[in-house]
């Protein structure tokens, strides 16, 4: 089956050009120019991927990831064409999954996405059989489905976030530097810095921690890393 992206930028030649090289890998392809047109898009079919340029009529790109983040888990690219850290770190906090940077070459950008859709698949898994579950101490994570829960209660994690939580609550205890994090959970090939990790590990607990202030599962060793308790 064929995987949908939805592609979002006012140039329309850059989309046109998008979308041409994905179809000729065998993807499907919508395009939405402004970010109120992205958001019907995103609300009425369900994408495996958004390509989402930051500045576009209507809504920008940030409104609009922040805005798709409160009904979907879809992965998400965030596309700048400015090249400052802030920009870029501001992306990964409103919930993207990664981001480029215009000018890009065609052929980084799809393996960006391939490297996505490979770690964002979603195995069904029947009722009958026996899930991959990771629980500890009302915190469980069912690692085929991708879903998290806290006492039985759904948390809404991004692509990036269940990565990085599942990763430490398989190795309790294991001290993990932020370059380590990101080598692995983000690739060797991703150029920004250690400061998403702790932007990720911010924003998980505040969605895990009761008193993200006073952490019960992921803890900071202080000049080190980050480890899960």
């Amino acid at each position: 089956m064929a995987n949908k992206i939805l592609v979002v930028d006012d140039e329309k030649l850059i989309v046109k050009g998008i979308k041409f090289s994905l179809e000729q890998d065998g993807m499907e392809v919508d395009a939405a120019y402004d970010g109120e047109e992205a958001l019907k898009f995103a609300r009425a079919n369900k994408y495996d991927l958004i390509l989402l340029d930051v500045m576009l009529p209507k809504f920008d790109g940030l409104q609009v990831c922040q805005m798709i983040r409160e009904f979907s888990n879809v992965p998400i690219i965030m596309v700048t064409a400015k090249g400052e850290d802030m920009d870029k770190i501001m992306g990964l906090e409103y919930g993207a999954d990664d981001y480029i940077t215009k000018p890009f070459n065609i052929l980084e950008l799809k393996a960006r996405i391939k490297a996505i859709l490979r770690r964002s698949v979603r195995t069904v898994v029947h009722e009958d059989t026996k899930k991959n579950v990771i629980s500890i101490r009302g915190l469980e994570i069912e690692v085929d489905s991708r879903r998290c829960s806290i006492d039985g209660k759904e948390i809404n994690l991004t692509a990036k976030e269940f990565d990085l939580l599942q990763l430490l609550m398989e190795t309790p205890g294991k001290v993990y530097s932020r370059d380590s994090l990101l080598n692995t959970i983000w690739g060797y090939g991703y150029p920004g810095d250690a400061r998403a990790v702790d932007v990720h590990v911010r924003r998980l607990r505040e969605k895990i921690e009761k008193k993200p202030s006073e952490p019960q599962y992921i803890h900071t060793k202080w000049g080190v890393g980050y480890y899960f308790q």
